[in-house]
């Protein structure tokens, strides 16, 4: 059987015996894959403590047949998760990408970019002060990548121009705003400013780096991580455990 290399970021690492974890990996090359590490806990090895969560590594695996567990076989370190300072937030943020690269993302199914966001993400959460702005890029930048991004513009029911203005109609169901004439009978509808909506618009933009600039204060942003929240909740039919834990923006 041919080894496989790939590059991969760490999402979850669970004891299987003294020596061997089990662990979940998001890789460049394969997308998220599941893998038995004979040896994982070891100091030395072929994996030399490795297999941190949200460490970027080079791994070597044996792929298995379907439902059976990957071997993996080496793991090298390249980069290690680093919180910046003391600061929890950046922490947090940094086990919600996990959460998301997890509950988004299907087995085998790469996408080479949502891995270099990811991991680009990772490095700016030790460093930057913007942590709240890098979760929020994060979140509509993968709903983008696959396929869930939210219409934030035309009506999700019948795709006339919706107006940004005052308070807009969201409904989860149809997935984005709605206009006045198809709000009626609507299910899971939410009101939200329009300022949120063009918010979420500017995050989810992939031309550019206007979103570094957006200032979001904390009124602004209970609604709108309200309105995501939900919103995530209706694509995967389940909460996620981690929004709760994200600060809100204190300085910018």
């Amino acid at each position: 059987m041919a080894s496989e290399k790939a590059a991969a970021l760490v999402l979850r690492v669970v004891d299987f015996s003294e020596s061997s974890c089990v662990v979940m990996l998001y890789t460049r090359e394969f997308g998220k894959i599941h893998g038995l590490a004979k040896g994982g806990r070891r100091l030395k090895g072929p994996f030399e403590s490795a297999l941190d969560l949200l460490s970027l590594v080079r791994i070597v695996f044996l792929r298995k047949s379907s439902g059976a567990l990957d071997l993996l076989t080496e793991a090298k370190l390249e980069r290690r998760f680093r919180g910046r300072g003391r600061d929890l937030a950046s922490i947090y943020a940094g086990y919600y990408v996990a959460e998301l690269l997890t509950k988004l993302t299907d087995d085998y199914d790469p996408h080479p970019n949502l891995f270099e966001l990811a991991n680009q993400t990772l490095i700016a959460l030790g460093t930057a002060a913007n942590t709240t702005s890098l979760v929020l890029r994060f979140e509509l930048q993968s709903l983008v990548m696959l396929g869930h991004q939210p219409t934030l513009d035309l009506c999700a029911e019948c795709g006339r121009t919706v107006e940004l203005e005052g308070r807009v109609h969201f409904s989860h169901q149809a997935g984005g705003v709605i206009c006045p004439q198809c709000r009626p009978g609507r299910k899971q509808v939410v009101s939200v400013s329009a300022g949120v909506v063009r918010t979420l618009s500017r995050f989810a933009d992939r031309s550019g780096d206007a979103w570094r600039r957006l200032e979001v204060d904390r009124g602004s942003y209970g609604e709108l991580r309200a309105l995501l929240n939900h919103y995530l909740a209706h694509v995967l039919g389940h909460e996620l455990k981690m929004p709760q834990y994200l600060a809100g923006p204190v300085t910018w």
